[in-house]
């Protein structure tokens, strides 16, 4: 979001002072809106009342309507004109060597349908605009041709390379000519004291390389010059002079390349892009393409496009859409792109179409993502006349005074030849003089009305710091920006961005001196010039528990090693994850290597971070965090903490730590990305509410009838794929198991409610009888049945049933958003028929522990001798037609229980359930849904067809991680961190964060404080308990709490136990009221107590002396000591 934002004007209007227009105030609700409709996706990451609280903060400071955020109303973020479109090389002098760069390669897309009625220049435009709009694999190819040189490879520049190479662009030269230096320890976490003296680039080439083995890494020591920066797209310089910036800045300008410019000074951190005169955005935001179903369209000059059943199209004014699938006005089909004006959220027009014929029924609207040219300026224009991508709207007035601080940091080295040096106020106030002089000295934009003498003050005591976290931070954002450069994925920062994270500091700043904050040869030094020797001290004593080893877990396992927590004395980092490393987790999570494949996340993660800090004290656990893994993490375990950081998806563990958090009182860090996307949340013991107390709303589900009969997508037809895995693979044969080993099977399965009894004995009587494989020809024949009666015969029945002309209601049947289907015939010699039957009958044979094969020609030569019957259609067969019908069918399984074989027959039969694995390419799991789902897809005329990594993350419900999102992500958390290591308790000081690296989007909001409630007169939030010590009686605990606290308890559970209620049976609630509380928690729930419980957590319904209903806190009933 920035206070003015590029354009294809060329008016060089001056501002005078910083107001947002209306443009770059829809910029930030864009931002906001992508929050509120992509990341419900993420399940509780992005939280509603955070960003409620964002806009309101917003709103507040610039009086912005609310009613902008409805969906009709958010304009174009950019203005614009939609109608125009390890090798090593020391020498001194010579250029690195590189690959001959591939040429790019363009397909012509053609237009399906008839085409409109336009001049031949426009049909030539349209074509253009449309291959832009559909070929985005485009830009991965541009940005796997794009070599990238980085300058300066300190803390910051290897954050930078690390992410770029991860991210896979063509090639990274890393410029750089300096020695290792003991500051480089403070942030680079690839030097070791080993290091020291040797040259940065060498060292850092050498394990930079070992990221990703495809894409060349270099090293270059001559002068940046012309014929030395001519072959690379984008060029990054890192803290570097104001007068080498404007030098190259020349260069790279001339040559038509992209320049980066960023610097960290302590807690201050500035960005800027020039990617040259016109810059082509090919894709802004990175959202999947909105499709809608429609359900009408007019014939006039402005036709009003109405979508099916109320559905939302998502689109704005100004964007260009296509249709497919039109019945009568066909000559939408195909069409070139069609602008559109939002009429409302259902509704919109796309222009003249009197000329067509006139629509019948169905359709679908696409809409197609169109280029962008935005200008930039070069650097030396863009200092006199900045413009700015706002990162905290509750730092408006921020960017100006730091666009000031550094050039005058530039100013100051140039007079005094060093940096100011930590803490000092002479030095400082000689900052401020310098800057008020240079600021008296500039026009225009760049002048501040007033220097902010404090900020700049605070600018100079910390400049001379090297913090980790804002290195990464900025380190992910910056290779996201260059990756922009390189595709035209994505809208780049125009053209400025300043950071900081002045909360950090402490309140009272007086403990910060020169002589506490001098260097004293600490691998910490870059640290403590900011925080002081204390604050270090503080650090390495911090007890941490990191839950999740994966792609935010390694990047916060560096950046605690970094910066020393649990380094001290005292001091120790744990983390946990109970998963393996996977070929697919190389590419995010940058500490592990090829050969830590299979091995266990946790401890290899520890092992890394050990030799990136020797003095971190860190453990590693295998263990899931959840209720089972209690006896290790116990009521021991967490009194020792200092607080938790999460670092997984799984909501449910998210929600179980949040809760342990609450109940032990420790701080909790919770973190999450969902591709560019990313958020932060801090949760503070006493004054902010918790993770769990505000979630998301739920993940829209498919209808089941639609899975199971009226699929319209191919994300529909990927799940029912899904489900037929589970139901074939895992559920029906995990049914069959436990006939095999749980004698109490039976017993349970009848009493279960509905058609469930029913559904399981089926299940386990094919798994037993009927489909039970001997040998693998067998399987294969199996396989080819089920085909059969997937693809074909439950498709012939379901027209027979409901035929394709059939009527309801005077409509047809078979109409939007319902698809009439076709049955498919067996072929042989289609690929993906063959593949279904090869990947079914090895997992068939998996389960059963057959050998399996991939010998294509034995199949098909099995496949020979399968016999499969001929299909009839029935009468009688009811297919529902809705969830309702199909929950109303239920039967009596008691004919099916005296049919399956005994137990003692079925002796030394096993039976192996599969779990779904989507990254193991080799277990035939992936190759049995891509082909369940294409062929469904062909059943029912859904196009395209899925890939395979499309599949991937549809059926495995996942977006991948990416090594710059988890980057910033990962600073961010422990620059939280900090705050809370300074023992800051108020909300202001802390920082909810939102990001999506696509836009640029930034968010931060105050956590919002504990919601409070009261009985009687006494106030309570999440964070209040009673506290009860010692044994009593279930009567003793009652009159307790009547005569304690004038509470009358009307109902008492535990966990899931109802304990005691008013309602309960008489004799039922007299035999429990002279129990030990204890026994009566053991009785009601059949289960012993761990040795390693405690305390139990009871749960309230009381009565006040009034007879009134209220809320009161949980009680930690402690037990006695054994």
């Amino acid at each position: 979001m920035a206070p003015s934002r590029a354009s294809t004007s060329t008016s060089k209007k001056k501002r005078t002072s910083l107001h947002w227009s209306e443009k770059e105030t829809d910029r930030f609700y864009l931002g906001m809106r992508m929050l509120g409709s992509n990341f419900s996706l993420m399940a509780g990451l992005f939280k509603r009342r955070d960003r409620t609280a964002l806009k309101n903060k917003y709103d507040r400071e610039r009086k912005i309507n609310p009613a902008k955020l409805d969906d009709a109303m958010f304009f174009d973020p950019l203005d614009f004109d939609r109608s125009k479109f390890p090798e090593e090389t020391d020498s001194e002098s010579e250029e690195p060597s590189s690959a001959e760069e591939p040429k790019e390669s363009s397909k012509k897309v053609s237009a399906k349908g008839r085409k409109t009625a336009k001049s031949k220049q426009e049909e030539t435009r349209m074509k253009k605009i449309q291959h832009s709009a559909v070929d985005p694999k485009d830009q991965m190819q541009r940005m796997a041709i794009s070599d990238v040189l980085i300058s300066g490879v300190g803390g910051l520049g290897v954050e930078i390379a690390k992410n770029l190479i991860l991210g896979g662009v063509k090639s990274v030269t890393l410029h750089d000519n300096s020695l290792c230096k003991l500051s480089d320890l403070s942030s680079h976490f690839y030097v070791s004291e080993a290091d020291l003296g040797k040259k940065r680039a060498k060292v850092s080439l050498k394990r930079l390389a070992e990221l990703n083995q495809s894409i060349p890494v270099q090293t270059f020591t001559g002068k940046l010059n012309e014929k030395s920066l001519k072959k690379y797209r984008v060029v990054i310089l890192t803290n570097s002079s104001l007068e080498e910036q404007l030098r190259v800045s020349s260069i790279v300008r001339s040559l038509g390349n992209a320049l980066i410019v960023s610097n960290t000074q302590g807690l201050f951190a500035q960005v800027f892009c020039d990617f040259g005169e016109d810059f082509t955005i090919i894709d802004s935001t990175g959202e999947n393409p909105v499709s809608v179903m429609i359900a009408g369209v007019t014939k006039e000059e402005a036709s009003v496009v109405t979508c099916l059943d109320e559905t939302r199209h998502g689109l704005e004014d100004g964007d260009y859409v296509t249709f497919s699938e039109v019945q009568g006005m066909v000559e939408l089909n195909g069409c070139g792109p069609r602008m559109i004006k939002v009429l409302g959220p259902y509704t919109f027009s796309i222009g003249d179409t009197s000329s067509l014929s006139d629509y019948v029924r169905g359709g679908v609207v696409t809409h197609m993502k169109m280029p962008k040219k935005i200008h930039f300026k070069p650097l030396a224009d863009a200092l006199e006349e900045p413009e700015f991508i706002m990162t905290d709207v509750g730092k408006f007035d921020r960017p100006p005074q730091l666009h000031l601080a550094f050039r005058t940091l530039d100013a100051y080295i140039k007079k005094e030849g060093r940096l100011p040096a930590p803490w000092s106020r002479k030095d400082s106030q000689q900052f401020v003089d310098l800057a008020k002089e240079l600021n008296s000295s500039l026009s225009g934009p760049s002048k501040v009305e007033e220097v902010d003498e404090k900020l700049l003050a605070t600018f100079s005591h910390v400049c001379q710091g090297d913090l980790n976290p804002l290195n990464a931070t900025l380190g992910g954002i910056v290779a996201q920006e260059a990756m922009k450069a390189s595709s035209g994925k994505f809208s780049p920062i125009v053209q400025w961005l300043y950071f900081d994270a002045t909360e950090c500091l402490p309140a009272n700043q007086d403990s910060l001196t020169e002589e506490n904050c001098k260097p004293s040869g600490s691998r910490y030094d870059g640290q403590v010039a900011v925080f002081g020797n204390d604050f270090q001290k503080k650090l390495g004593s911090l007890r941490y528990f990191v839950v999740g080893a994966g792609a935010i877990g390694c990047e916060l396992l560096k950046n605690f090693a970094m910066i020393g927590v649990g380094a001290g004395e005292g001091g120790q980092v744990y983390v946990t994850d109970m998963d393996l490393i996977g070929k697919s987790n190389l590419n995010s999570q940058f500490v592990f290597r090829s050969h830590d494949v299979l091995k266990p996340k946790s401890s290899s993660a520890a092992a890394a971070v050990k030799v990136m800090n020797p003095q971190v004290n860190i453990k590693a656990f295998e263990n899931r965090a959840g209720p089972e893994s209690e006896q290790f993490f116990d009521d021991d375990f967490f009194a020792k903490l200092d607080g938790v950081a999460i670092a997984f998806d799984n909501v449910d563990a998210r929600i179980y730590m949040d809760r342990r958090c609450v109940y032990y009182h420790k701080p909790l860090l919770q973190s999450g990305t969902l591709g560019t996307k990313g958020s932060v949340q801090v949760v503070i013991p006493d004054v902010t509410e918790s993770f769990s107390s505000s979630q998301d709303p739920p993940e829209n589900s498919i209808p089941i009838c639609t899975l199971k009969n009226f699929p319209n997508a191919i994300e529909h037809t990927l799940q029912w794929a899904r489900d037929m895995f589970e139901g074939l693979f895992r559920q029906s044969d995990e049914s069959a198991r436990q006939y095999l080993v749980d004698d109490k099977f039976m017993e349970r399965t009848l009493k279960l409610t509905g058609s469930q009894p029913l559904e399981i004995l089926e299940a386990v009587h094919r798994g037993l009888v009927e489909e039970r494989p001997m040998n693998f020809e067998q399987c294969v024949h199996w396989a080819r049945l089920h085909w059969q009666e997937q693809y074909h015969n439950q498709i012939k029945q379901l027209l027979f049933n409901f035929p394709p002309e059939q009527l309801t209601s005077g409509k047809p049947f078979w109409s939007e958003p319902k698809r009439c289907p076709h049955p498919l015939e067996f072929d042989i010699n289609n690929s993906v028929h063959l593949d279904y039957v090869v990947a079914a009958a090895n997992l068939k044979a998996k389960v059963y522990k057959i050998p399996q094969s991939r010998d294509l020609q034995a199949i098909t030569k099995m496949l020979e001798s399968c016999i499969v019957p001929e299909f009839f259609p029935r009468s009688g067969v009811r297919i529902a037609v809705s969830d309702a019908e199909a929950a109303a069918a239920a039967n009596n399984p008691g004919m099916l229980q005296t049919e399956l074989p005994s137990v003692d027959s079925l002796s030394g039969l096993r039976i192996l359930p599969l779990d779904f694995e989507k990254d193991d390419d080799t277990n035939f799991q992936m190759d049995f849904i891509i082909a369940s789902s294409n062929l469904r897809a062909e059943n029912y005329d859904i196009a395209p067809a899925a890939d395979r990594h499309e599949s991937k993350l549809i059926a495995g419900k996942t977006i991948p991680a990416i090594a710059t999102t988890t980057s910033v992500v990962s600073g961010l958390v422990c620059i939280e961190l900090m705050k809370l290591v300074q023992g800051h308790t108020n909300p202001e000081s802390f920082k909810n964060g939102f990001i999506n690296l696509a836009l640029p989007f930034f968010g931060f909001s105050e956590p919002i404080a504990a919601p409070k409630q009261t009985y009687y007169d006494k106030e309570w939030t999440l964070w209040d308990r009673f506290e009860v010590t010692g044994e009593m009686t279930l009567r003793e605990f009652i009159e307790y709490f009547e005569s304690e606290h004038k509470l009358k308890i009307t109902m008492l559970s535990q966990g899931v136990c109802m304990l005691y209620s008013f309602f309960m049976p008489l004799s039922k609630r007299n035999e429990r009221m002279d129990l030990a509380m204890s026994e009566v928690v053991k009785r009601v729930s059949n289960k012993k107590l761990e040795p390693h419980v405690k305390a139990l957590v009871f749960e309230l319904r009381c009565k006040n002396l009034a007879d009134e209903n209220v809320a009161v806190p949980y009680v930690r009933y402690v037990l006695p000591t054994k």
